[in-house]
């Protein structure tokens, strides 16, 4: 089995891992530095963007959980996916009890931003 060649990282950044998707596209998965205060969800997503980065989805905070939980608050954190049945709510990930649910957007959450490389 070949092994991935790991990309370079910048300073502060950690390494979380490859993921793949439905289509079969793979790729890196790397935690930014940086824990942003509470705020909206709107807000975050600038804020991910403004670092060159964008909130992890659902199922890269489930791998943020399982891996690299003590790089987190024990406090809930905003993803990037909009409730599929409510489109003024979105997904967040709890870093202490380990549960994703929905909140509103309005709602004051914390957030860390991840970049993803092609493989």
């Amino acid at each position: 089995m070949q092994q991935l060649q790991l990309p370079p990282l910048n300073e502060g950044e950690i390494y979380v891992g490859a993921i793949g998707d439905q289509s079969g596209d793979v790729y890196h998965l790397i935690l930014l530095p940086g824990d942003h205060d509470e705020d909206d969800w709107q807000a975050q997503m600038d804020w991910a963007k403004s670092i060159g980065g964008d909130l992890p989805n659902r199922i890269e905070q489930a791998m943020l959980w399982a891996r690299l939980r003590d790089q987190f608050q024990e406090n809930w954190y905003w993803s990037n996916e909009t409730h599929h049945r409510d489109a003024g709510c979105a997904w967040y990930q709890y870093f202490h009890g380990g549960y994703q649910s929905s909140l509103h957007k309005g709602y004051a959450l914390r957030a860390r931003a991840v970049r993803r490389l092609p493989i």
